[in-house]
């Protein structure tokens, strides 16, 4: 592929929201020894792709964007797993970024096998959104989605977004009950995904975050942004944990002051480890049709920034597309 060039997005500096991508024509990357070069066949959008152009997550992440599956078309000198030809689905690195564009490199580690029964779209979407959902319930949260594990009350907050949707069907695959938050249009998806219960966030109960049950939580996928602590203390088991996926400084304040004062209820900020192992699952599970994706939208890559501004209206049910 050397001295071909491609189509591709970037934003050149902080701000600027969906105006301040730019169409621009670059060289082809090339793979290093553990890298595979991608045909990308589908990207998905995702919250932290606009988080960090508007700066939010300075100094961690100055860079561009993450993304998703294709065809290998080339294998770097250390490659064992992969040939050209083969379909596939990767996480790209936050800092390196890449994925609005035709080819972009990923790490051998986290590609996997796409199978013929998942389709790119499907595909595309697991990389951040699924992999944060697993994350929180397997590791904070404690569930064990063979379904063995203790009985525990789980509230999931944004329930119909890109992270929400996967979270409630995860959850469901554990000994779990689940209450979930949603709009109002929502509720008869979300139920449809397996919740147990659905509250309209706009609702008095909805709003307090009551269980029409009356459970207590043993554990929050906190999906959603602007609750306080204050809302979450008094639904919450006795141990129960809020699990923040987009924590700000005043849940890291929270986080701080639960540990320093032993508070048996926490609030645990969540930073995505990325493991191949966890994508291949997740693919695995979507082959099986325990696990689905579900598209909101579609977007030619040509017209990426009118995804990237949808995503920033934050009112997405399920997963934003963007199609080379």
């Amino acid at each position: 592929m050397a001295g071909k060039v491609m189509q591709a997005l970037w934003f050149e500096g902080y701000g600027g929201g969906p105006a301040g991508l730019k169409h621009v024509e670059v060289p082809v990357p090339a793979p290093k020894k553990d890298e595979v070069l991608l045909k990308l066949e589908a990207a998905s959008i995702n919250p932290v792709d606009w988080k960090i152009q508007k700066g939010l997550l300075r100094p961690l992440m100055p860079r561009k964007f993450p993304y998703m599956p294709g065809e290998v078309v080339q294998i770097g000198s250390g490659v064992k797993n992969f040939k050209a030809g083969d379909k596939v689905v990767a996480m790209l690195s936050h800092l390196a970024g890449g994925g609005l564009a035709e080819f972009a490199v990923a790490k051998e580690s986290l590609t996997v096998t796409r199978p013929p029964e998942v389709s790119a779209a499907e595909g595309a979407a697991l990389p951040v959104a699924g992999l944060t959902a697993h994350q929180a319930l397997v590791n904070p949260a404690g569930i064990k989605l063979d379904g063995s594990g203790q009985p525990a009350n789980i509230l999931i907050t944004a329930a119909s977004g890109g992270v929400g949707h996967y979270a409630v069907q995860l959850a469901k695959l554990g000994n779990t009950h689940v209450t979930a938050t949603c709009g109002a249009r929502n509720i008869d998806f979300v139920k449809s995904l397996g919740a147990d219960e659905v509250l309209d966030y706009k609702t008095t109960d909805g709003a307090a975050l009551r269980s029409p049950s009356g459970r207590k939580y043993d554990a929050v996928i906190h999906c959603a942004m602007g609750i306080p602590w204050s809302t979450f203390a008094p639904n919450l088991s006795e141990k129960g944990k809020v699990i923040d996926l987009t924590p700000g400084v005043s849940a890291m304040l929270t986080f701080a002051l639960k540990k320093l004062t032993f508070s048996k209820k926490q609030l645990v900020p969540l930073l995505l480890i990325p493991k191949g192992e966890n994508l291949e699952y997740l693919v695995g599970l979507v082959k099986e049709g325990k696990l689905k994706t579900v598209v909101d939208s579609k977007y030619p890559l040509s017209k990426a920034e009118d995804a990237w501004a949808k995503s920033i209206d934050g009112h997405a049910t399920g997963k934003i597309i963007v199609e080379p």
